[in-house]
């Protein structure tokens, strides 16, 4: 059962989430709370699997509750869900250790299906917004540099990542080496999996293309991070692309 903490200051939209999560037979709201500050004691007190986080809220807003939540070591994932489509949203929610970013434009079964990529703990960035990504993080700037994407860039739906990526540390992770130079202590097989991370594909997709089964591909991927010191996929996307690996 996937325990989901909702975190919003609107109490109808909390319902209305209620209700949409609450019909799966494999996920449960276990908390709400109407701003950061609650979401924080709510996450410690009901220890849940998926935080859906607002970002604009009274008091705690959800990217500065995220961060709380992310360094004082919770588990839970955190999805922020927001009504804007906006760039300083999307790389803020990420640099905190934010496992995904949905508008709250979505349709039902695009929440459900984020609460339960969220849940899993290993799941991709989605094409458009790996561009953002590597365009913002892996092209020479930091959270700080400014990103202009193209509208047909811009993702309808939700968007999602790794679970706590950080960006703001990514580029302290793992081995540093000129770009197009092999990764340091890699195996082909490692470095072959490790290119077909940054080009956002699944485990289930990468094991079909390798024509190996998946219970291999994650003990390979988790190889790659531990080797990389990557905290996270994300993170080996952006190592890939700075090193001509992608």
């Amino acid at each position: 059962m996937i325990r989901v903490l909702l975190v919003d200051d609107h109490a109808v939209m909390r319902a209305g989430f209620r209700m949409i999560l609450e019909s799966e037979d494999d996920i449960a709201v276990v908390a709400e709370a109407a701003n950061g500050a609650e979401a924080v004691a709510a996450a410690s007190a009901h220890s849940p699997d998926v935080i859906c986080m607002d970002v604009q809220m009274p008091g705690m807003d959800g990217i500065a509750a995220t961060r709380e939540l992310v360094d004082a070591g919770s588990e839970a994932a955190v999805l922020i869900v927001t009504t804007f489509d906006r760039d300083d949203y999307l790389f803020e929610a990420l640099s905190a250790g934010a496992s995904g970013f949905l508008l709250k434009n979505a349709g039902p079964e695009e929440l459900v299906h984020a609460v339960r990529v969220a849940a899993a703990g290993d799941a991709l960035l989605a094409p458009e917004v790996t561009r953002r990504v590597i365009r913002r993080f892996a092209g020479g700037g930091g959270p700080a540099a400014q990103a202009s994407p193209r509208e047909e860039d811009r993702p309808s739906g939700g968007l999602f990542a790794p679970k706590r990526p950080r960006l703001d540390r990514i580029s302290s992770s793992g081995p540093q080496a000129a770009p197009g130079a092999p990764v340091v202590d890699l195996t082909d097989r490692e470095t072959e999996v490790l290119r077909l991370i940054a080009q956002a594909l699944s485990n289930a997709e990468i094991a079909e293309r390798l024509f190996i089964g998946e219970a291999t591909v994650k003990t390979h991927v988790s190889n790659v991070l531990q080797k990389l010191g990557a905290r996270d996929r994300v993170a080996a996307v952006v190592y890939a692309h700075r090193h001509g690996l992608a």
